[in-house]
């Protein structure tokens, strides 16, 4: 049987003062371990030599919290390399290496110990350290090791194959084997079970004098077992479980007293001190008085011997014959073992306040998970996990059954009654026993389904039948009981157990409780134990069961007895967890986006911020599935709060647009408003631009047409001049008189037509002001200051028509992306101003285009059509908010004083809003392609 192997260290390539290798010889809660030198090289080597040569069966090494090599390399040897001849190539043999973690999801808060299971013979070990984790804590780049523990057998003995092979004869004709689910749990006696007591975690969280009493026992018990004294070896059992919770509270009140030693707090020491030995002695006199011990073994202090611990298994140590017992253990044996002394109240200083023993976490965890190791009859490591430990988001883990002895579980009668339950579960349901009798338990605590949920419908049966006469409290205990069961069915992983727990608890919650009127809290509590659990099967592997595991959740919610307790709603808005399964995160996703449309916002536990808050990080969830369904979620809740739900959402704006999923949201938004989504907008803008291409070829045409009438009516009153002047040449004598009148005769008629030779010219265009002063320079001087149909763009600085402003903004402006249309107006709004102005709702409703005109300056509606535009932009009544307006009418305010040819001529000059010349609909320049119509 392998056990542990004693060693010694022969050399290392360094260490820190105080932090020698050899600390690593003793294996007790207060031993600090080796250290390598600060700054040292890697790698860093340990060489250790074992009292024998041995067959090494387990490593194991316990690391520093912080002081973490990347990972370890083993190496084995028969003997020491200074040794080996010059012909000889035997040298170290490479086992292999293990990794560390570099902790840093702890907070270098936990010691990770690790267990590598070798096959390998020699008496020296080496092990190579590599470079460290790199840390905040780790300043000077060390490494450690708190400890090591080796665990062989002897290697020089001859007949462990004889030994092995007769075993294993044995198991054959027994009909054996290593499968046998019979003998899980159970400890065989095989060469290979390596003993609980022998493990690292024993010894280092361990006081080592109880460690060393408890060794003795387990050795006792082992001979009691082969003598078949099952009632001492009982006793023996108990007393070496309660002896380890001792262990385990000495080993922690020596770490409190170090740490207050380190303190210079000995005020503090000296208690603790004190406290030890009265605790240690209670839990001696209480093993003298049951006989369990002799006195010579408790004499302190005990000392790890160096020479090899062979056990009695093995060939060159045959274990003794137990004598008789004394008189008095013989006595003891069928007396009752009283418990051992209960943990004492925290230690507290002098003055009164609780004195906490300050830093190494690691040290000593509160409940480390191998300290359980002696209740199981296999190692801990090589213990098989259930499948039902790993399920997420479950409140309690129930343990397996193998921790129980085979032994100690007598099988079902012939009739195929339930077996009769366990220690531990009677333990565990003893106020369900208490209540609903131990049969029915039993069949609920079955290892055949059938029993469970034949358990399961009989208390189906039992709770409907109830007569309402039955005391309340009679009636709460049978229905916590009833909780308790339908709790612990719920992760049954077959199928009809999983169906019967679910109908027992539709009817306790909507029959029972309100037959009997036992009141909301019974109801809050069925919820509160079983919800949990119903939360973590819609994780389940099995499609049919995460179904049926939502659907009832779901209807459930709807239960009349549990609507108005908001409590299933208050959970599934719970942020998913990152570690989560794929099929529990849309589980939940899926169940809130189900009650939110039957439940609503409204008083049901679901409220515009917890659920947005839920749906926003689900949104980034790693699965599909899971984003897809918060998408729906928050389009239902845009539906029901427009403005509300904004404010949980980025900007929309072309950054965050380039997320694909934050790009269907506000898509999705755009439909539910009744807006163009974008590929809507880039249509319409597609078809608008090839619209107006078209009409500019078409005013060109026309203005080609124009510009050739106007050549023909140039020509005609070039060619009635020439003929006007060969007249005048031809005159009589009679020149200054006839030839006068003449000229003016010949002159009269062409006057009128002057005119339209130059007919555009000193014209504006668009306001239809003429002026001498309107040259080349002065009409653009004209269209960029005083011009009353033209403005300047604010963001691009471009003289542009007020009647195409808005077009302006949203196509063709340099920050046209900034620019949202808005639905109700039809006016150009920034975007990000654009969410606060659909809120607010101040802007006046456009019209149709065909119905009325709307000014970008005033937000006013006016009649359609140049004309209205040319009246409402310059005339007196027109639009307030025109610049430009405003400043011609105070800088024409002066002049209608006086009286004059300069008055006259200035009102002969102002604005005609009867002009023939139509407003154009495109820019400033005139040869662009408007029209102009031939009066």
């Amino acid at each position: 049987m392998p056990h542990k192997i004693g060693f010694v260290v022969v050399s290392s390539s360094g260490h820190e003062d105080g932090f020698s290798a050899r600390e690593l010889m003793t294996h007790a809660p207060t031993v600090s371990g080796w250290r390598s030198p600060r700054f040292c090289q890697f790698p860093q080597e340990i060489l250790v030599q074992m009292v024998e040569r041995c067959r090494i069966r387990k490593l194991q090494l316990l690391a520093h919290q912080y002081l973490i090599p990347s990972k370890v390399e083993f190496y084995v040897s028969e003997s020491l390399p200074e040794f080996f001849g010059p012909c000889q190539a035997e040298r170290f043999r490479r086992l292999g290496y293990v990794s560390l973690c570099d902790n840093e999801k702890t907070g270098c808060k936990a010691r990770e110990l690790k267990s590598v299971y070798v096959d390998a013979v020699g008496q020296f070990l080496k092990l190579v350290f590599h470079q460290n984790h790199a840390n905040k804590y780790n300043v000077y780049n060390q490494v450690a090791l708190v400890a090591i523990n080796i665990i062989g057998d002897p290697a020089d003995f001859g007949d462990e194959s004889n030994l092995a092979s007769r075993e294993k004869l044995i198991d054959h004709y027994l009909g054996h084997s290593a499968e046998d689910p019979a003998l899980e749990g159970t400890c065989t006696g095989k060469s290979d079970c390596i003993s609980p007591l022998d493990d690292l975690a024993f010894d280092m969280y361990q006081d080592p004098e109880v460690a060393q009493i408890i060794r003795r026992l387990d050795e006792r018990k082992r001979e009691a077992v082969q003598q078949e004294r099952y009632d001492f070896a009982k006793k023996l059992k108990q007393a070496i479980a309660d002896l380890q919770k001792v262990g385990e509270r000495l080993g922690r009140y020596e770490v409190e007293k170090r740490c207050a030693v380190e303190k210079e707090d000995y005020d503090l020491a000296k208690h603790k001190k004190r406290q030890m030995e009265q605790y240690r002695s209670r839990a001696y006199a209480q093993l003298q008085l049951h006989g369990l011990v002799d006195a010579e073994l408790m004499r302190r202090p005990f000392a790890l011997p160096l020479q090899p611990l062979v056990r009695s298994g093995s060939p060159r140590h045959q274990p003794p014959t137990l004598p008789p017992p004394p008189q008095e253990e013989r006595g003891t044996e069928n007396r009752p073992l009283e418990p051992f002394p209960r943990e004492e109240p925290s230690a507290r200083s002098p003055d009164g306040s609780a004195q906490p023993c300050p830093a190494d976490p690691p040290s000593l965890p509160a409940a480390h998970p191998r300290l359980k190791a002696h209740r199981e009859p296999l190692p801990y490591d090589e213990r098989p996990l259930p499948a039902v430990r790993r399920l997420p988001g479950a409140a309690t883990v129930e343990l397996d059954k193998s921790d129980v002895d085979a032994s100690e579980v007598p099988r079902g009668g012939a009739l195929g009654e339930p077996e009769p339950l366990t220690e531990k579960a009677l333990r565990e349901a003893s106020s369900a026993i208490e209540v609903l009798g131990e049969t029915l338990v039993a069949g609920a605590y079955s290892k055949v389904w059938s029993h469970r949920e034949d358990a399961l419908l009989a208390l189906h049966g039992q709770l409907t039948g109830a007569p309402a006469d039955t005391p309340k409290e009679e009636l709460r205990s049978a229905l916590r009981a009833a909780v308790f069961l339908v709790r612990r069915a719920i992760p049954d992983i077959v199928t009809p157990v999983f169906q019967a727990s679910l109908k027992l608890l539709k009817m306790m919650i909507t029959q029972y409780i309100p037959k009997h009127r036992l009141g909301r809290p019974e109801t809050t509590h069925c919820v509160e134990r079983t919800l949990p659990v119903l939360l973590a099967r819609t994780g389940d592997s099995s499609a049919r069961l995460r179904a049926a595991a939502s659907n009832f959740i779901q209807e459930m919610a709807l239960f009349k007895e549990v609507k108005p307790l908001q409590m299933i709603p208050s959970y599934l808005v719970q942020p998913l967890k990152a570690h989560a399964s794929a099929h529990l995160a849309l589980s939940q996703t899926d169940l809130l986006a189900r009650l939110l449309r039957d439940l609503g916002t409204d008083g049901t536990g679901f409220t515009v911020d917890n659920v947005m808050k839920f749906a926003v990080r689900a949104l980034e969830h790693r699965v599909y599935e899971v984003r897809e369904t918060a998408v729906r979620v928050v389009l239902d809740m845009y539906r029901q709060h427009r403005a509300l739900v904004l404010d949980y959402l980025p900007v929309d704006d072309s950054a965050t647009r380039k997320n694909v999923l934050y790009k269907t949201v506000f898509e999705g938004f755009a439909k539910i408003d009744g807006r163009p989504t974008d590929a809507e907008i880039r249509a319409q803008k597609k078809a608008a631009t090839e619209e107006a291409e078209k009409q500019k070829k078409e005013e060109i045409k026309v203005l080609q047409g124009q510009l050739a009438a106007l050549r023909e009516m140039q020509a005609e009153v070039q060619d009635q001049e020439s003929e006007a002047a060969q007249a005048e040449t031809a005159g009589t004598q009679d020149a200054r008189h006839g030839g006068v009148a003449h000229r003016r005769e010949a002159a009269l008629p062409s006057a009128p037509e002057a005119p339209e030779s130059h007919y555009l010219d000193n014209l504006c265009i668009f306001c239809g002001e003429r002026s001498e002063a309107f040259t080349e320079e002065g009409l653009d001087l004209h269209y960029w200051k005083r011009c009353l149909m033209l403005t300047r763009c604010e963001h691009c600085r471009q003289v542009v028509e007020i009647a195409s402003l808005t077009e302006h903004l949203l196509t063709e402006c340099d920050r046209k992306d900034e620019f949202g249309k808005c639905f109700r107006c039809s006016e150009a709004v920034l975007k990000e101003e654009l969410p606060r102005h659909l809120r607010t709702k101040d802007c006046h409703p456009a019209k149709p285009e065909k119905q009325a005109s709307r000014c970008p300056l005033c937000h006013e509606n006016f009649e359609p059509g140049e004309e209205a535009w040319k009246a409402h932009l310059m005339g007196p009544a027109g639009c307030t908010m025109n610049l430009r307006r405003t400043h011609v009418l105070h800088r024409a305010l002066p002049p209608p004083q006086g009286r004059g040819p300069a008055a006259a001529k200035a009102g002969s000059s102002g604005p005609k809003a009867g002009s023939k010349i139509p407003t154009p609909k495109g820019g400033l320049s005139k040869s662009s392609g408007r029209t102009l119509m031939k009066r």
